[in-house]
């Protein structure tokens, strides 16, 4: 009875369990509800957030980015320069001192040092075109500015102990990383153009998709950003002289005593300055003293090398880094000479050659054998920062390529610089003992300006020109800008070894430059109005499978072998449309030359031939196909 009782109780207490059994149930469930609402609420579209706006906002930093990097190389490169050219010129003059070289280094021979240290810098970049496209694309751009920023440092660095071990080596180095850092530059500034067209015009389904930009779309912010580098960099000629001025210039001798020798200025000259005085001191600087000097050019390299480091972003995706690499190192070692077959390329190097002319003239030529061997030693500050302003000043005038055509800029500094040549070829003076000329720092300070007015024309014109060319071709850019630097560096090679032809033989050799430079310039202008195609060589397809590491893909075993021979069907295609491409552009490029009509060999009749031979190689493919189906059956 007891037990049954207990089962009684213990049934009457699960039916009034059961409601507060089942109320529990009905509140999980709707505190499941209500964090389901919840979560729903958090992830679903917020009522505040315009997806719009936050998109321009992205896309406004990525330009601020932009403009963030092309101040930074900017800076970067002015502030290498500024400490390379510094500490030269006050190196070079301090070795030129024979009581400096008695003193000091009596046995080292400090004078056959600096010849064997211009002598690497100046020859070494000769065979830049062998390595320079292999060494950007192998480091990237922005690496390759870290690393040649580091070896400017280096070559700093060897001034604390002055050996021959120390001082040539690092000239050495310095010739080997100047075109690689300039092409560099140029590909860098060209690329931070496009990517700025990129992020204003992110909407745009070729931009989306990645596709190659129209042509011409991205000039205008190649012109703004060229002239922007060329305005900040060449104010490294101003900073460059400020150990000469704040340092050096208060140890130098009179007029009177270095030019007492000095018979003739001018175009009657030979050499530099023949009777230059080879005492120019009055007192030895302190070693402390050119030890502070160069630790703090020290601290500007490694600042230098900073900015590039963290200032400066990447010039191309990964992918696309990986893609450059990717076409084989053989192809990157051929493709810079293969590009000379271009006719824009070619009808440009009288240009880039005398770009290289006329910088060093201006530092070698007018300073010295003008502006020094009249005024003194003392002025050649005043010369260079007169020159540098002038330059930073009128590389603004670029600008104008916005409004007028581009010609007008390298054949506006071509004009300037052939009457300036004329002007310096029939201006000479005899020098008198006691005498001062004074007078002649006026007239000299103009000409200086006006050759900085040419040399910004001349610079930043071409630095736009040839980056408008290959806009739309960013694969190029390192290759373009190879070679053209590449000519510069001969130029000044070839400058190093007149500096004893008389004064009137290196202004014809410029003025003869010039002339061939401005007519085949014009040459390639009409060409290219006249639509004559370039003949461009073709940049293999990356090959992903063995290369990159983003791109890395494992065999696919279902894959047929027909499918694989399809796709090497299409690559041999592709590769025969292009030949017939070039012949084409060859073909046409021969007409703008001649003037010939189309005959039997002309390209139209070759690239109708060659469809034909496929047509007949397809059908026969397929009577083939047809007539071992027959026999199987």
């Amino acid at each position: 009875m007891e037990a049954i009782d207990g089962e009684e109780h213990a049934r009457d207490a699960d039916l009034v369990a059961l409601p507060d059994g089942g109320n529990n149930e009905l509140q999980h469930v709707g505190q499941e509800e209500n964090l389901q609402g919840q979560m729903e609420e958090f992830l679903g579209p917020h009522s505040e957030y315009n997806e719009e706006e936050e998109e321009r906002k992205y896309y406004r930093r990525k330009r601020l980015g932009v403009i963030k990097n092309v101040l930074a190389a900017s800076v970067g490169a002015m502030i290498v320069y500024s400490v390379y050219m510094g500490l030269l010129q006050m190196q070079l003059i301090l070795h030129y001192d024979m009581t400096y070289r008695e003193v000091k280094y009596s046995n080292l021979g400090l004078e056959d040092i600096d010849r064997k240290m211009l002598m690497g810098i100046n020859v070494t970049p000769i065979i830049g075109l062998l390595y320079t496209p292999v060494l950007i694309r192998f480091l990237g751009t922005k690496w390759m500015m870290f690393l040649a920023s580091g070896i400017y440092a280096l070559f700093v660095s060897t001034n604390y102990w002055e050996r021959y071990y120390t001082l040539v080596p690092s000239a050495v180095a310095i010739g080997v990383a100047i075109v690689p850092l300039w092409a560099s530059l140029g590909n860098y500034i060209t690329r931070m153009a496009q990517q700025y067209y990129e992020y204003v015009n992110y909407k745009e389904e070729h931009v989306q998709e990645q596709k190659k930009l129209p042509k011409g779309v991205c000039h205008r912010y190649i012109i703004i950003f060229q002239s922007i580098f060329h305005i900040i960099f060449h104010l490294s000629f101003v900073f460059a002289e400020f150990p000469m001025r704040l340092v050096l210039n208060s140890y130098l001798h009179e007029n009177k005593h270095i030019l007492c020798n000095v018979k003739a200025c001018g175009a009657v000259v030979s050499g530099l300055i023949p009777g230059f005085n080879t005492t120019v001191l009055t007192k030895l600087p302190r070693s402390m003293l050119l030890i502070q000097v160069e630790s703090v050019l020290m601290g500007f390299a490694f600042l230098s090398m900073i900015i590039f480091l963290v200032l400066c972003g990447a010039a191309y995706r990964p992918t696309e880094e990986i893609d450059l690499r990717s076409i084989g190192w053989g192809n990157i070692f051929q493709l810079p000479f293969k590009h000379l077959r271009d006719y824009r390329l070619r009808l440009l190097c009288p240009f880039f050659f005398y770009s290289g002319f006329e910088v060093l003239f201006a530092i070698s030529g007018i300073s010295l054998t003008y502006g020094v061997c009249i005024l003194g030693l003392d002025k050649l500050w005043l010369l260079i920062i007169v020159y540098g302003f002038s330059c930073s000043i009128f590389s603004s005038l670029s600008l104008c390529s916005l409004r007028l055509p581009r010609w007008v800029c390298l054949l506006s500094g071509a004009a300037v610089h052939f009457v300036l040549l004329v002007a310096l070829m029939v201006f000479s003076l005899k020098r008198m003992p006691n005498e001062s000329y004074e007078q002649y720092l006026g007239p000299l300070l103009v000409i200086i300006v006006l050759w900085g007015l040419g040399t910004a024309l001349n610079k930043t014109g071409l630095s736009t020109l040839l980056s408008m060319l290959y806009a739309e071709e960013k694969e190029r850019l390192d290759f373009v800008y190879t070679i053209y630097h590449w000519c510069q560096a001969i130029a000044i090679f070839i400058v190093y070894l007149w500096s004893h032809l008389p004064m009137r033989a290196k202004i014809s050799i410029l003025l003869v430059t010039l002339l061939i430079a401005s007519y085949c310039y014009c040459v390639m202008e009409r060409r290219l109005a006249r639509d004559v195609r370039p003949r461009l060589p073709r940049i293999p397809r990356p090959r992903h499978k063995v290369k990159g590491y983003r791109y890395l893909e494992e065999d696919n075993s279902d894959e047929s072998d027909s499918e694989r021979s399809e796709e090497d069907k299409e690559e041999n295609r592709e590769d025969e449309e292009h030949v017939l491409e070039e012949m084409g552009a060859e073909g046409r490029e021969e007409r703008g030359q001649d003037g010939g009509a189309h005959g039997a060999d002309s390209p139209i009749a070759r690239r109708r031939g060659a469809a034909g031979h496929h047509q007949n190689r397809d059908g026969a493919n397929v009577n083939g196909g047809e007539r071992e189906e027959h026999e199987g059956l």
